[in-house]
Protein backbone atom coordinates (compact mmCIF):
# COMPACT_ATOMS: atom_id res chain seq x y z
CA UNK A 1 0.00 0.00 0.00
CA UNK A 2 1.38 3.41 -0.96
CA UNK A 3 2.48 5.53 2.00
CA UNK A 4 2.95 9.28 2.43
CA UNK A 5 6.55 9.82 3.53
CA UNK A 6 8.59 12.87 4.52
CA UNK A 7 12.38 12.60 4.11
CA UNK A 8 14.51 15.30 5.74
CA UNK A 9 17.82 16.54 4.35
CA UNK A 10 16.96 15.38 0.84
CA UNK A 11 18.69 17.94 -1.36
CA UNK A 12 21.48 15.49 -2.23
CA UNK A 13 23.38 12.40 -1.11
CA UNK A 14 21.72 9.86 1.15
CA UNK A 15 18.56 11.89 1.73
CA UNK A 16 17.98 12.32 -2.01
CA UNK A 17 18.72 8.64 -2.67
CA UNK A 18 16.27 7.60 0.05
CA UNK A 19 13.48 9.83 -1.26
CA UNK A 20 14.13 8.48 -4.77
CA UNK A 21 14.07 4.83 -3.63
CA UNK A 22 10.80 5.36 -1.79
CA UNK A 23 9.22 7.01 -4.84
CA UNK A 24 10.39 4.14 -7.05
CA UNK A 25 8.87 1.70 -4.54
CA UNK A 26 5.48 3.29 -5.21
CA UNK A 27 5.23 5.64 -2.25
CA UNK A 28 4.52 9.37 -2.30
CA UNK A 29 7.84 10.70 -1.02
CA UNK A 30 8.24 14.34 -0.06
CA UNK A 31 11.90 15.39 -0.21
CA UNK A 32 12.59 18.08 2.36
CA UNK A 33 15.00 20.77 1.15
CA UNK A 34 16.10 23.85 3.07
CA UNK A 35 14.76 26.79 1.07
CA UNK A 36 17.77 28.90 2.06
CA UNK A 37 20.05 26.54 0.12
CA UNK A 38 18.24 27.26 -3.13
CA UNK A 39 18.64 23.60 -4.09
CA UNK A 40 16.17 21.02 -5.29
CA UNK A 41 16.44 17.31 -4.54
CA UNK A 42 19.00 15.64 -6.77
CA UNK A 43 17.92 12.30 -8.21
CA UNK A 44 20.74 9.78 -7.85
CA UNK A 45 21.51 6.91 -10.18
CA UNK A 46 20.07 3.66 -8.79
CA UNK A 47 22.50 0.89 -7.87
CA UNK A 48 20.21 -1.93 -8.93
CA UNK A 49 16.75 -2.31 -10.39
CA UNK A 50 15.29 1.01 -11.45
CA UNK A 51 11.95 0.30 -9.80
CA UNK A 52 9.14 2.42 -11.16
CA UNK A 53 10.58 4.22 -14.16
CA UNK A 54 10.13 7.96 -14.00
CA UNK A 55 9.07 8.01 -10.33
CA UNK A 56 10.33 11.12 -8.57
CA UNK A 57 9.97 12.52 -5.07
CA UNK A 58 8.08 15.74 -4.49
CA UNK A 59 10.31 18.59 -3.26
CA UNK A 60 9.07 20.61 -0.30
CA UNK A 61 10.68 23.50 1.56
CA UNK A 62 11.86 22.25 4.94
CA UNK A 63 14.39 23.83 7.28
CA UNK A 64 14.54 21.44 10.23
CA UNK A 65 16.24 24.13 12.33
CA UNK A 66 13.15 26.36 12.05
CA UNK A 67 9.94 25.30 13.80
CA UNK A 68 7.83 27.52 11.53
CA UNK A 69 9.29 25.84 8.45
CA UNK A 70 8.70 22.38 9.93
CA UNK A 71 5.09 23.21 10.84
CA UNK A 72 4.44 24.71 7.39
CA UNK A 73 5.87 21.63 5.62
CA UNK A 74 3.84 19.19 7.70
CA UNK A 75 0.68 21.27 7.25
CA UNK A 76 1.29 21.49 3.50
CA UNK A 77 1.84 17.76 3.06
CA UNK A 78 -1.21 16.93 5.17
CA UNK A 79 -3.34 19.33 3.13
CA UNK A 80 -2.18 17.76 -0.14
CA UNK A 81 -2.03 14.09 0.81
CA UNK A 82 -4.35 13.89 3.80
CA UNK A 83 -1.78 12.44 6.22
CA UNK A 84 1.87 11.56 6.85
CA UNK A 85 2.53 7.85 7.37
CA UNK A 86 6.28 7.93 7.86
CA UNK A 87 9.15 10.30 8.56
CA UNK A 88 12.76 9.48 7.63
CA UNK A 89 15.40 11.48 9.50
CA UNK A 90 18.89 11.81 8.01
CA UNK A 91 22.02 13.09 9.81
CA UNK A 92 23.95 16.27 9.05
CA UNK A 93 27.65 16.74 8.23
CA UNK A 94 30.31 15.00 10.32
CA UNK A 95 32.10 17.10 12.99
CA UNK A 96 35.88 16.60 12.88
CA UNK A 97 38.36 17.96 15.40
CA UNK A 98 39.34 17.92 19.09
CA UNK A 99 36.25 18.24 21.27
CA UNK A 100 37.75 21.18 23.19
CA UNK A 101 38.18 23.21 19.99
CA UNK A 102 34.44 23.31 19.28
CA UNK A 103 32.72 26.29 20.90
CA UNK A 104 29.57 25.80 22.98
CA UNK A 105 27.63 27.50 20.17
CA UNK A 106 28.96 24.94 17.69
CA UNK A 107 28.03 22.06 20.00
CA UNK A 108 24.53 23.50 20.20
CA UNK A 109 24.37 23.65 16.39
CA UNK A 110 25.63 20.06 16.04
CA UNK A 111 23.14 18.82 18.62
CA UNK A 112 20.38 20.82 16.94
CA UNK A 113 21.16 19.43 13.47
CA UNK A 114 21.20 15.80 14.58
CA UNK A 115 18.83 15.62 17.57
CA UNK A 116 16.67 18.69 18.18
CA UNK A 117 15.70 18.87 14.51
CA UNK A 118 14.21 15.38 14.71
CA UNK A 119 12.24 16.43 17.78
CA UNK A 120 10.74 19.38 15.91
CA UNK A 121 9.59 17.15 13.06
CA UNK A 122 8.37 14.37 15.36
CA UNK A 123 6.26 16.75 17.45
CA UNK A 124 4.68 18.09 14.27
CA UNK A 125 3.70 14.69 12.84
CA UNK A 126 3.07 12.49 15.89
CA UNK A 127 -0.32 13.92 16.93
CA UNK A 128 -1.91 12.72 13.68
CA UNK A 129 -0.08 9.38 13.86
CA UNK A 130 -1.25 8.80 17.44
CA UNK A 131 -4.80 9.70 16.49
CA UNK A 132 -4.75 7.16 13.62
CA UNK A 133 -2.92 4.58 15.77
CA UNK A 134 -0.47 4.12 12.92
CA UNK A 135 2.84 5.55 11.78
CA UNK A 136 6.57 5.00 11.44
CA UNK A 137 9.64 7.02 12.45
CA UNK A 138 12.97 6.09 10.84
CA UNK A 139 16.38 7.44 11.78
CA UNK A 140 19.28 6.84 9.36
CA UNK A 141 22.61 6.92 11.21
CA UNK A 142 26.20 6.28 10.24
CA UNK A 143 27.88 3.21 11.62
CA UNK A 144 30.48 4.07 14.28
CA UNK A 145 33.21 1.42 14.11
CA UNK A 146 36.22 1.56 16.48
CA UNK A 147 38.15 3.77 14.02
CA UNK A 148 35.30 6.27 14.03
CA UNK A 149 35.53 6.58 17.81
CA UNK A 150 38.93 8.26 17.54
CA UNK A 151 39.10 11.53 19.53
CA UNK A 152 38.64 13.77 16.51
CA UNK A 153 35.39 12.03 15.53
CA UNK A 154 34.00 11.82 19.04
CA UNK A 155 31.19 14.31 18.45
CA UNK A 156 29.92 12.26 15.53
CA UNK A 157 29.91 9.05 17.58
CA UNK A 158 28.17 10.83 20.44
CA UNK A 159 25.46 12.13 18.10
CA UNK A 160 24.82 8.59 16.88
CA UNK A 161 24.61 7.34 20.48
CA UNK A 162 22.08 10.02 21.42
CA UNK A 163 19.96 9.25 18.36
CA UNK A 164 20.03 5.53 19.20
CA UNK A 165 18.76 6.24 22.71
CA UNK A 166 16.13 8.70 21.50
CA UNK A 167 14.79 6.27 18.89
CA UNK A 168 14.62 3.45 21.46
CA UNK A 169 12.73 5.70 23.88
CA UNK A 170 10.25 6.72 21.21
CA UNK A 171 9.72 3.08 20.24
CA UNK A 172 8.77 2.15 23.81
CA UNK A 173 6.55 5.15 24.46
CA UNK A 174 4.70 5.02 21.12
CA UNK A 175 4.02 1.27 21.09
CA UNK A 176 0.63 1.77 22.75
CA UNK A 177 -0.36 4.19 19.99
CA UNK A 178 0.52 1.78 17.17
CA UNK A 179 3.45 3.95 16.03
CA UNK A 180 6.79 2.24 15.36
CA UNK A 181 10.39 3.49 15.33
CA UNK A 182 13.42 1.99 13.57
CA UNK A 183 17.08 2.94 13.21
CA UNK A 184 18.75 2.11 9.89
CA UNK A 185 22.53 1.88 10.13
CA UNK A 186 24.49 2.95 7.05
CA UNK A 187 28.19 3.05 6.38
CA UNK A 188 29.94 6.23 7.47
CA UNK A 189 28.39 8.50 4.88
CA UNK A 190 30.42 11.70 4.56
CA UNK A 191 28.62 14.24 2.34
CA UNK A 192 30.77 15.74 -0.39
CA UNK A 193 30.63 19.13 -2.07
CA UNK A 194 32.52 18.79 -5.31
CA UNK A 195 35.81 17.22 -4.31
CA UNK A 196 35.68 18.45 -0.72
CA UNK A 197 34.24 16.54 2.21
CA UNK A 198 31.44 18.45 3.92
CA UNK A 199 32.60 18.52 7.53
CA UNK A 200 31.92 20.68 10.58
CA UNK A 201 35.29 22.11 11.62
CA UNK A 202 36.11 23.75 14.97
CA UNK A 203 35.87 27.53 15.28
CA UNK A 204 38.57 27.73 17.96
CA UNK A 205 41.58 27.49 15.66
CA UNK A 206 44.10 28.26 18.40
CA UNK A 207 43.03 25.26 20.44
CA UNK A 208 42.91 23.06 17.33
CA UNK A 209 46.48 24.12 16.46
CA UNK A 210 47.64 23.29 19.99
CA UNK A 211 46.37 19.75 19.50
CA UNK A 212 48.03 19.56 16.09
CA UNK A 213 51.31 20.55 17.70
CA UNK A 214 50.97 17.77 20.26
CA UNK A 215 49.68 15.18 17.76
CA UNK A 216 51.22 16.26 14.44
CA UNK A 217 49.58 14.85 11.34
CA UNK A 218 46.56 13.41 13.15
CA UNK A 219 44.12 15.75 11.38
CA UNK A 220 45.46 14.64 7.99
CA UNK A 221 45.16 10.97 8.95
CA UNK A 222 41.58 11.44 10.14
CA UNK A 223 40.67 13.29 6.92
CA UNK A 224 42.26 10.50 4.85
CA UNK A 225 40.22 7.96 6.81
CA UNK A 226 37.03 9.92 6.20
CA UNK A 227 37.80 10.34 2.51
CA UNK A 228 38.43 6.61 2.16
CA UNK A 229 35.21 5.78 3.98
CA UNK A 230 33.27 8.22 1.81
CA UNK A 231 34.43 6.30 -1.25
CA UNK A 232 34.38 2.72 0.05
CA UNK A 233 31.32 2.78 2.34
CA UNK A 234 28.08 1.24 1.14
CA UNK A 235 26.72 3.44 -1.61
CA UNK A 236 23.71 5.60 -0.70
CA UNK A 237 21.43 3.43 -2.85
CA UNK A 238 22.04 0.42 -0.61
CA UNK A 239 20.99 2.30 2.51
CA UNK A 240 18.06 3.88 0.65
CA UNK A 241 16.77 0.43 -0.29
CA UNK A 242 17.15 -0.68 3.34
CA UNK A 243 14.92 2.20 4.40
CA UNK A 244 12.39 1.29 1.71
CA UNK A 245 12.42 -2.32 2.93
CA UNK A 246 11.65 -1.17 6.48
CA UNK A 247 8.77 0.97 5.24
CA UNK A 248 7.37 -1.95 3.20
CA UNK A 249 7.73 -4.47 6.05
CA UNK A 250 4.50 -5.51 7.78
CA UNK A 251 3.57 -3.57 10.87
CA UNK A 252 4.77 -5.44 13.94
CA UNK A 253 7.60 -7.15 12.02
CA UNK A 254 9.92 -4.16 11.78
CA UNK A 255 13.03 -4.60 13.92
CA UNK A 256 14.18 -1.70 16.09
CA UNK A 257 17.54 -1.61 14.29
CA UNK A 258 18.55 -2.59 10.76
CA UNK A 259 21.97 -2.58 9.15
CA UNK A 260 21.95 -1.70 5.45
CA UNK A 261 22.27 -4.91 3.44
CA UNK A 262 20.54 -7.09 6.05
CA UNK A 263 16.89 -8.25 5.84
CA UNK A 264 14.51 -5.70 7.36
CA UNK A 265 11.51 -7.89 8.08
CA UNK A 266 12.79 -10.10 10.88
CA UNK A 267 10.84 -9.87 14.13
CA UNK A 268 12.79 -8.10 16.89
CA UNK A 269 13.00 -11.25 18.99
CA UNK A 270 14.94 -13.06 16.27
CA UNK A 271 17.81 -10.63 16.07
Amino acid sequence: MSKIILVTGASSGLGAATAQALAEAGHIAYAGVCAASGRRPIATEPDGDAGRQGARPRPIALDVADQRSVSAAVTGITAQAGRIDCVVHTMGPVPRGPVESFTPYQLAQIYDANVLSTQRVNRAVLPQMRERRDGLLVWVVSHADPADEAPYLALHSESVAVIDHLAASYAKELAGFGVEATVVVAGLTVPETGRRLRLVLPDDLGTAQAYEGRYPGLVDRVDAHLAARAVTAARPGRTARAVAAVVDSPKGARPPRVTAGEPAGRPPGNR
